[in-house]
């Protein structure tokens, strides 16, 4: 029987987990196929009805749907229920389970990074799905104050309130941080720009995108002009997709340069 999986998003086209999924599908002669959705929010219940019925078999979940599917799933994991975040979800006996591995994949990819996070200061820019995972990830490594930024303040003070230690920062405002994270989707259009004074703040600083597809985003280009240090959020995606991998298919793929240079890493 082959198993369908799908990651569904809106917009999808970046998504490059079709690619990294197939090719650990093959890897492991799984009798599987994995693709991409776009989706509307109205779509949602279907789907979930299509996992109910082993349709499909399981679900990756990107922007903007990692909180709003949460009304149609009947069991959170740990990490799902305290980031009120999923990106993985799959049927286990009868019931459909809500999960978690950006956690799990920002903090493993930011340990195959030199950086140094404890007792560090950090900004992060947004406030969309991803960023309470990216919060409790930090919190695990031990860092030492989060000020968050986000265009609407209303969405930046909703994560406030489970996290009340974090401090809210106003849209474009410039303080002292040793990281900056770009938790936003600015930088999936080659014309976006995150209205930062580089100029001043890039010296020594660790500036880090989640977006991994460009390679570069603006946001990271800039920095670099400046003297920071980048990364792009390549291998919290690889940590993720291979953490849901193995809920899916009880096999840890492997992650080796093969698995790297097939995203152009």
């Amino acid at each position: 029987m082959n198993k369908k999986f799908l990651v569904i998003g809106n917009p999808i086209e970046h998504s490059l987990s079709p690619k990294l999924h197939n090719y650990w599908i093959k890897k492991n002669n799984l009798n599987a196929s994995y693709d991409k959705k776009l989706l509307e929010q109205n779509e949602i219940r279907q789907l979930i009805l299509d996992l109910r019925e082993e349709k499909i078999h399981g679900l990756n979940v990107t922007v903007p749907f990692k909180k709003t599917v949460i009304p149609f799933l009947d069991i959170l994991s740990d990490e799902a229920k305290n980031s009120q975040s999923v990106n993985t979800i799959y049927k286990n006996k009868d019931k459909i389970i809500g999960d978690n591995t950006d956690i799990e994949g920002f903090k493993t990819g930011l340990e195959t990074t030199s950086q140094v996070i404890k007792n560090k200061k950090v900004l992060i820019l947004g406030a969309g799905g991803v960023v309470p995972s990216i919060i409790i990830a930090l919190k695990k490594m031990q860092i030492a104050k989060i000020y968050l930024s986000n265009r609407t303040k209303e969405k930046a003070l909703e994560i406030k309130k489970n996290f009340p230690e974090i401090e809210i920062i106003e849209w474009g405002k410039t303080i002292n941080f040793d990281i900056i994270i770009n938790a936003t989707s600015i930088g999936l259009g080659e014309k976006d720009e995150i209205n930062i004074d580089y100029k001043n703040i890039s010296q020594n600083k660790f500036f880090y995108d989640v977006i991994y597809n460009p390679n570069e985003t603006n946001f990271l280009k800039k920095a670099k002009n400046f003297g920071a240090q980048i990364e792009n959020g390549k291998m919290m995606f690889v940590y993720q997709a291979q953490k849901a991998f193995f809920i899916w298919h009880n096999i840890l793929p492997v992650i080796d340069k093969e698995t790297l240079n097939l995203l152009d890493l």
